[in-house]
């Protein structure tokens, strides 16, 4: 568990970067809700942290591919790929991010 930031330190429609390996970004939507996905994109290597968050839809700022932040599945071309997704709790106003095992890892 890594402590992101404080809940309050994260608007509605922003994401936040965490520097793990490799990086995370972790998203609060205008709903409220909160969702953590891989932050490069499959397709290239652009930072989805940088990118247009919509609903539950962030936009690559390289090419235009989009993911859906629950699933981290590609909405569109030119990703084909998915992007890893990761659990996110909010303890004492703090965010919380749990990595999710890498595939072919132990959990």
């Amino acid at each position: 568990m890594i402590p992101v930031c404080r809940l309050e330190d994260l608007p509605k429609g922003e994401s936040f970067r965490v520097e793990t390996t490799p990086p995370v970004a972790v998203f609060h939507t205008d709903d409220g809700d909160l969702y953590a996905i891989d932050d490069t994109c499959t397709h290239q290597d652009a930072s989805l942290s940088e990118g247009w968050l919509e609903g539950c839809l962030v936009e690559c700022p390289l090419h235009a591919a989009s993911f859906d932040l629950r699933t981290g599945a590609p909405t569109c071309l030119p990703a084909r790929r998915p992007v890893r997704t990761h659990r996110v709790t909010v303890d004492d106003g703090v965010i919380h991010l749990h990595l999710a095992a890498e595939e072919g890892t132990a959990a």
